[in-house]
């Protein structure tokens, strides 16, 4: 019988994007409804800023996610290309180099010469992938799993400062988004760090605090730009 781990690094793929794309969601969209909502425009204009930009960012995070991840898929499977022609022109040569790091990390030479013959026996190419190049399973690049991740999580963190647009009076909306926004974004911190198995509170600070600077900077150019218009 196999006994099965479930470890935490292995949420690392979907969890980054997650957390991305709901930290950006959030605070780009409560960001451009208060920048917008200070510079005194219409109840209208700022609701048609905030679905506009709702609608962008999960595109422009699903494309950027989508790029970037396929660029690492890329260099992966070079790196595999490479490797494979090593063990096909110098077996032996790869046998040595898979021993070597494994007296590196411990073990004697007798006994890192049989791990890597056997291992090399069995999958040669996932060895080196593993040991050599840092590539395995868990860590491996997904491009479409990256972008739909980001673009629903995206979108999930967009809705909740647009909602509260929708519902609030327009002389309690300033307040309103940057209290809801803070406090989800905090809810946030907590779950991605509780489900990274990383502590809660440095994980609650750091996103709440890079945050509320951010849309005090966009509230205060909002506010500039609607004196200088009006």
């Amino acid at each position: 019988m196999t006994h099965r781990e479930r470890h935490s690094i292995e949420k690392i793929g979907w969890l980054r994007a997650a957390v991305l794309g709901a930290n950006d969601g959030i605070v780009s969209t409560a960001s451009l409804l208060l920048g917008v909502a200070s510079a005194n425009v219409t109840h209208q204009n700022i609701l048609l800023t905030g679905v506009a930009g709702l609608v962008a960012g999960a595109m422009s995070m699903a494309t950027g996610e989508y790029v970037s991840v396929s660029s690492q898929s890329d260099t992966e499977k070079a790196a595999l290309a490479e490797e494979l022609a090593e063990l096909n022109t110098d077996f032996q040569a790869e046998h040595h180099e898979l021993t070597s790091i494994y007296v590196s990390r411990g073990l004697d030479v007798t006994l890192a010469r049989q791990v890597a013959k056997q291992l090399m026996l069995h999958d040669a190419l996932g060895a080196h992938a593993r040991d050599e190049l840092g590539i395995s399973e868990i860590t491996t690049a997904r491009p479409f799993q990256a972008a739909w991740t980001s673009a629903l999580s995206f979108s999930a963190g967009a809705i909740l400062p647009l909602l509260v647009a929708i519902i609030v009076p327009s002389h309690w909306l300033l307040p309103a988004i940057a209290l809801s926004a803070l406090l989800s974004l905090s809810i946030l911190g907590g779950i991605a760090a509780k489900a990274g198995g990383a502590p809660l509170l440095p994980g609650i600070v750091r996103v709440t605090f890079w945050s509320a600077l951010a849309m005090t900077m966009s509230s205060g150019v909002g506010a500039l730009f609607g004196l200088a218009i009006g």
